[in-house]
């Protein structure tokens, strides 16, 4: 199974490579260093530390990563970390979240997995261990990881019962890929037991890390301003808004009764959509303003009923700026995004019924009474509109989103310890 699945990667590349080359039309990122990704490298220059190889696709694994890469720098500061990526935006984020470590930490992208890319990687940089955040399972990548003696840990996993089923139908591939995992720290109990039935031995549960996830002092800097140049109008943020959601919010906000100086505030998902997002915001006959045509000293204008987030790394900005914030990939069948970085901050959470991603965290949140639930696009602005009108409530809720993050710290030294056994140094 594995020899075919690395003939059908060979197969797809010229496919694969032409896709990035179509993406990079809007998105740059794409178009470089693709020899990060075909495992092609430069001479290494004199010798490495002992090497930590951590991977987290994107921009949410790559924030989820943060206080592992801090804890792990901390307790091995004459290591080097590997951060490897598969998009743009995730390698944007980590350069921008990890430039104070220096020379200690070094940025790649995962070279496809076709076997002989992993290896050319694993012989280039010498990993200790690989770190595989979340939900990362890449065949090949454990088989040259196992032939290396090289450990594998699966860190923060989560698995839902969605993609439980999808892993099994692919067979022996995944069944030998998950025994060729050395340990997985889960999130969860479920998630743990779902991972065992793919066949993996060792098995902790540890929470999610991405409790533990410290607001950057600049993040909140900028939230600030940014709540200053709205003013004292009341907020509603729609965060990590995917394709069709925005549409679907839209229309509901033209039948709302939201406070009448409301301001929405729509951040997409992913930046290639900033223009589509305006344009649909313009076409539902709303004005809008960008955030990236606000400088330092603007204010966002009184007639402004729509405000679109379309920067980098400000998630947390964003949400330090609004009252309330609705969580995206949730209206559709998308199965969610994280709803702990609002709640960490203390602003109420409004979520909707599609969640299969983060179900525990957010029936806990729930329960926690710092989260409710929306059914559809038209509940959501009927939620918020109740929220933004009722102050004590907002901030009740506010508060009880604040004590159920912070209930859940601590799995950061909890995945450390389960880790240390692993690293021979």
């Amino acid at each position: 199974m594995r020899l075919l699945y690395t003939l059908a990667w060979w197969l797809a590349l010229p496919l694969v490579l032409a896709r990035l080359w179509l993406r990079g039309r809007q998105e740059p990122g794409y178009r470089q260093h693709w020899g990060e990704r075909l495992g092609f490298y430069g001479r290494q220059a004199g010798t490495a530390p002992a090497t930590i190889w951590l991977h987290a696709v994107s921009v949410g694994e790559t924030r989820a990563a943060e206080p592992l890469i801090d804890a792990l720098l901390a307790a091995w500061p004459a290591c080097r970390i590997v951060l490897t990526h598969m998009t743009p935006t995730g390698r944007a984020t980590g350069k921008s979240l990890f430039a104070r470590h220096g020379a200690c930490l070094v940025q790649s992208y995962l070279p496809y997995d076709t076997g002989a890319m992993p290896a050319r990687f694993i012989r280039h940089f010498a990993p200790r261990i690989c770190i595989l955040m979340e939900t990362e399972v890449w065949p090949n990548l454990i088989h040259q990881c196992n032939r290396h003696g090289v450990p594998v840990v699966l860190a923060n996993a989560r698995l839902s019962q969605r993609s439980l089923g999808k892993a099994q139908r692919l067979g022996k591939l995944i069944a030998d890929a998950a025994r060729g995992i050395t340990l997985v720290a889960a999130q969860t109990q479920d998630d743990a037991q779902r991972v065992r039935q793919l066949g993996v031995q060792d098995v902790v549960v540890t929470g999610s890390i991405k409790f533990d996830v410290v607001v950057p002092e600049a993040a909140l800097a900028t939230g600030a301003w940014l709540r200053g140049a709205i003013g004292a109008r009341p907020v509603l943020l729609c965060a990590s808004t995917r394709e069709g959601e925005e549409q679907l919010i839209l229309d509901a906000l033209t039948r709302a009764s939201l406070p009448a100086n409301a301001l929405l505030l729509i951040v997409p998902r992913h930046p290639q959509r900033f223009d589509e997002v305006e344009k649909l915001i313009a076409a539902h006959g709303l004005a809008v303003q960008r955030r990236s045509g606000l400088a330092q000293d603007d204010a966002v204008a009184a007639g402004t009923q729509v405000l679109l987030g379309d920067s980098m790394g400000e998630m947390f900005a964003y949400y330090a700026a609004c009252d309330c914030a609705f969580v995206g990939g949730s209206l559709l069948p998308l199965g969610g995004q994280n709803l702990i970085e609002p709640a960490a901050l203390g602003k109420p959470v409004l979520i909707g019924p599609h969640t299969f991603n983060f179900a525990l965290v957010t029936e806990q949140a729930i329960a926690a009474g710092g989260a409710a639930l929306v059914a559809d696009a038209d509940a959501l602005m009927a939620q918020a509109a109740a929220l933004l009108q009722d102050p004590a409530r907002l901030a009740a809720m506010g508060e009880q989103a604040l004590a159920f993050a912070n209930q859940h710290r601590g799995a950061t030294p909890r995945t450390l310890a389960a880790i240390r056994p692993l690293l021979p140094f």
